[in-house]
């Protein structure tokens, strides 16, 4: 085993969607008989039949792969990724029995596994089964890393460049991600778990030993590609909405009349959206159930349309004005997703101008 090096790899993210947060993966390679693989908890097929839905119900299905550390590099340095690597302090019996764990786990009947974003993905499965075969246990010194404390914060430290894609998340996940996380919930993030392995320690009989022996950098950081998506950010697109809000109320108030159509095209919008956060109810993931946004995303919209289109007396508005009050009630447990404040408001406005309606 003198031969033999273990190491976490930590990849630092790209534009694409599901690599926004970074990827680790184990090294495990053997000089003296010129073995060098990659042990990959984060390999999927897209192709596969409903694979967006099945996503969507956190019913995803994840597997071990195992392929050249060659290969692996290259492919990340195709998207001008950092892959840095901290090698592990171990004894030869740790390695052993991470090697033969890891090669259990890569067998055809063992490699797949249940995919959580916060709570069973390529990085915690990577520290498990790291964590699991010492001899010993991980305690974690100096100073701790500033980073969020919930698991939203988190995301949104990854997603700063990329409104779009913080507003998708903010969306779907409701008030238990904004519950206060210790430090190995927090390690689902690559970049987290790599700051803690710098600093831990393995005791055992009140002897300790650092985890990390060296740490090699194999791709350096290259220049990232400039993400070319939508050129408005959310916050941009819901103030837009807000100024039509309030064009379409003067007018109203002037003309002493009643735009259906606006009311119509708002409920639609709102409803067909909130029909995506009432399905995440119903998801395996345990973030997104109890989901207070969709009080004013409400799918119950849908069913008021024909009556709102035909100029029809409605209950739907009164509705909307409970919901709404109650969601802004709930942003004190809850962070909504960017611009859900100003849709209240315009929700608000709709309500004041059929209170009023004569």
């Amino acid at each position: 085993m003198d031969s033999v090096e273990i190491g976490l790899i930590t990849c630092s993210p790209h534009d694409e969607v599901y690599s926004l947060y970074g990827h680790s993966a184990i090294h495990y390679r053997d000089l003296r008989n010129d073995v060098d693989y990659v042990f990959n908890y984060g390999v999927f097929d897209y192709n596969k039949p409903y694979f967006v839905l099945r996503f969507i119900f956190g019913k995803t299905d994840y597997e071990l792969g195992v392929c050249s550390f060659n290969a692996f590099c290259k492919e990340y340095e195709r998207w001008k990724c950092q892959v840095s690597e901290q090698v592990l302090d171990l004894t030869p019996e740790e390695k052993d029995r991470i090697i033969k764990a890891l090669f259990l786990n890569a067998q055809p009947e063992n490699c797949v596994y249940r995919y959580n974003i916060f709570y069973n993905n390529c990085t915690s499965n990577a520290r498990d089964i790291i964590e699991k075969h010492l001899d010993g246990s991980i305690t974690y010194e100096g100073q701790p890393a500033k980073r969020g404390d919930t698991y939203r914060k988190l995301l949104h430290e990854h997603t700063a460049d990329n409104p779009w894609a913080a507003f998708g998340s903010d969306l779907l996940i409701g008030v238990k991600a904004d519950f206060k996380i210790d430090q190995r919930e927090q390690q689902f993030l690559p970049r987290n778990l790599a700051y803690d392995f710098n600093r831990a320690f393995v005791v055992r009989n009140g002897e300790k030993r650092p985890l990390v022996k060296e740490t090699i950098i194999w791709n350096p950081l290259g220049d990232q590609p400039v993400s070319t998506g939508f050129p408005l950010s959310p916050l941009v697109c819901f103030i837009i909405l807000l100024i039509i809000s309030l064009g379409v109320f003067v007018y109203e108030q002037r003309k002493k009349t009643c735009l259906r159509w606006f009311d119509v095209t708002l409920m639609l919008l709102t409803g067909l959206a909130g029909c995506i956060v009432f399905v995440m109810f119903f998801s395996e993931h345990p973030a997104t159930s109890t989901n207070l946004q969709i009080l004013i995303l409400n799918p119950l919209s849908l069913f008021f349309i024909p009556q709102v289109f035909r100029g029809k007396k409605t209950r739907w508005f009164v509705i909307s004005l409970c919901a709404t009050i109650l969601f802004l009630i709930g942003g004190l447990w809850q962070d909504y997703a960017e611009g859900m404040y100003i849709l209240a408001l315009c929700l608000l406005l709709r309500y004041w101008r059929h209170r009023h309606e004569k």
